[in-house]
């Protein structure tokens, strides 16, 4: 999302700071688990998801259900910004004891320093200044639609549904492994900062991400990256007061330390999307120029449907964005991929 700036001076670069917490999984895994388009794109099969499912209580599967419509996850993501909980019951208490008007203001998604007041205005209940936010945000697949829900929620249902699904997934998929899950993700953050220090902060950025070229914005002070396992191999991107967040996928050598010929992930995803022969065709196309879906489908003669999966899976392994509605070959992530290699193949 574009961010509204009060200034013409670009900000010659920006500070970088690394999070991770059970409580950011526990979010990231409530909106992986209700985002069923995506499913299929993710590391984790399929049948991980639906076996997941099913083995959860009944009333966690109808709060996921509910999450899935509403896209409430997003206000999980949003609260827990909000400051650094350090465990389950602070968050929830959190939660618990916010007002009505600022649960909302919470949860309405920040659009940059100049719609804040709007933000307010439809918090509190102003129906025009909801409508505007919802013109801000029109490109956004899902950003009008969860607005709207948001100002309009009865904020006592709102709370209470955040606070059980948190709990409930919690409590059901992440305390059952979270001393593994929490030394993997330290593992990963250790490892980042090592590296933060050896690089310029959009090499890093760059490197940490699996090829999310960030250029600095005149309004962004800080770049904060929040690693995952939940959601490998995407990248999660949020807007927040000053702050770009990266909720990134952890390498691999973060899940297996020992094994030192373990390759990157980002390297194996690159090397499977392009195993296709339809992908690569896609990819050769892209090469020529930027294409439409349609353009796509119309060249391939294939239905829309199978496409947009092969470029779900192009995109998901950082060969392919999408800019202006158009699908764009991230040329640069091809042309790496030789060195990607050779430094694997040596590495000692």
């Amino acid at each position: 999302m574009d961010i509204i700036s009060t200034t013409s001076r670009k900000r010659e670069t920006y500070e970088i700071e690394i999070k991770y917490s059970p409580l950011w999984e526990a979010a990231l895994g409530i909106a992986a688990i209700t985002n069923t388009p995506l499913l299929d794109s993710m590391e984790r099969p399929i049948v991980y998801w639906k076996e997941t499912r099913d083995n959860l209580s009944k009333e966690l599967q109808e709060h996921l259900d509910y999450a899935e419509k509403n896209n409430t996850w997003k206000s999980l993501l949003q609260l827990l910004h909000e400051k650094d909980f350090s465990t389950l019951e602070e968050f929830t208490s959190y939660i618990h004891d916010l007002s009505e008007n600022k649960l909302k203001f919470i949860c309405i998604p920040f659009t940059g320093n100049a719609n804040q007041s709007l933000r307010e205005q439809a918090a509190n209940g102003n129906s025009e200044a909801l409508l505007r936010l919802q013109e801000q945000t029109s490109e956004n697949p899902f950003f009008p639609a969860y607005i709207e829900f948001i100002c309009k929620a009865e904020a006592r249902q709102l709370k209470s549904h955040l606070i059980e699904v948190m709990t409930d997934w919690f409590e059901q998929v992440i305390e059952p492994t979270i001393e593994k899950l929490e030394k993997i993700l330290q593992t990963d953050t250790q490892s980042k900062a090592r590296a933060k220090e050896k690089m310029s902060s959009e090499v890093f950025v760059e490197w940490a991400t699996g090829g999310i070229n960030y250029a600095p914005e005149p309004s962004i002070q800080k770049v904060l990256l929040i690693p995952h396992y939940i959601y490998r191999p995407w990248n999660v991107v949020a807007d927040i007061e000053d702050t770009k967040v990266f909720y990134y996928p952890i390498a691999n050598e973060s899940v297996d330390p020992q094994d030192k010929d373990l390759p990157n992930n980002f390297l194996l995803l690159k090397h499977k999307a392009l195993g296709d022969e339809v992908r690569m065709r896609i990819v050769k196309y892209l090469f020529e120029r930027d294409r439409t879906l349609q353009d796509i489908t119309e060249k391939l003669e294939m239905g829309k449907s199978t496409i947009h999966h092969h470029l779900k899976i192009l995109r998901s392994a950082q060969l392919v964005e999408v800019n202006q509605s158009k699908y764009v070959l991230k040329k640069k992530a091809i042309e790496s991929l030789a060195n990607e290699l050779d430094l694997y193949l040596h590495l000692r």
